[in-house]
């Protein structure tokens, strides 16, 4: 089974929670499967939800033509955490607000110098060739974000792997979901961390809302139920979703 590789990286990101209140924008801590989607949409010149209203189908067409690629998410900051600062900024257009001169302060959490490893599955289908090939090739239809127009996605370190069973599983090195444990408590080793946060992992059909899986990345040694979509890629033992 061959496996796309690459580094995504970025000095900011802002990947929006719906769940927001009028004073402050939060960012999940991690990009997820629904924003990398979103990416490989960009990258291939897909449709996304505005495109959505007009063809008036079920998904956006990046989702639609992606939803079943398999993907694993390794972070490359420093114990898994991507730290995050509040940006204060104006939003300065006309329509912005209805206060005195249009002015409307914004404030959003952003994640500082976010990295990640990602890996795809890539099978015989045309969409994997065509991304596999404009990855590889820099052959952007869009400019690819991280989040929002104002966070730059670093590309880079393209290559392929096989991909090989594994039997034996002490760790994961990328975000698994907490479901597949046999108890969520982890045998401890020195300089332990670990980062768990419900992150989208899907749309559903009626309203397009996120479907939410609990999703941890960690160093501590793991006992899982099974080892389905588990498989050992350039060394490290990943988790697809």
């Amino acid at each position: 089974m061959e496996v796309l590789k690459f580094n995504l990286s970025g000095n900011t990101a802002f990947f929006k929670k719906p769940d927001v209140n009028t004073y402050l924008y939060f960012t999940y801590g991690s990009i997820h499967k629904m924003a990398l989607l979103g990416i490989f949409g960009a990258v291939m010149g897909m449709g996304g939800y505005n495109q959505q209203e007009e063809s008036k189908s079920k998904f956006p067409e990046f989702y639609d033509k992606l939803k079943d690629l398999k993907i694993s998410i390794v972070p490359r900051n420093e114990g898994g955490y991507i730290p995050k600062k509040i940006q204060v900024f104006n939003n300065s257009v006309g329509y912005a607000s209805k206060e005195q001169g249009g002015n409307l302060v914004v404030r959003e959490q952003w994640l500082e110098k976010p990295s990640w490893d990602i890996y795809v599955v890539m099978d015989s289908s045309e969409v994997c060739r065509d991304l596999k090939r404009r990855l590889e090739e820099f052959d952007f239809e869009f400019i690819p974000y991280l989040g929002k127009n104002d966070h730059f996605a670093n590309i880079d370190c393209v290559e392929s792997y096989e991909a090989e069973k594994v039997d034996n599983i002490k760790k994961i090195e990328s975000y698994f979901p907490q479901g597949i444990l046999k108890n969520t408590r982890l045998k401890m080793r020195k300089k332990n961390w670990k980062v768990e946060e419900s992150l989208p992992v899907g749309i559903e059909e009626i309203a397009n809302q996120y479907i939410y899986e609990k999703m941890l990345a960690t160093n501590f040694e793991v006992e899982i139920k099974n080892i389905k979509s588990i498989y050992k890629v350039d060394g490290k033992v990943l988790y697809f979703i």
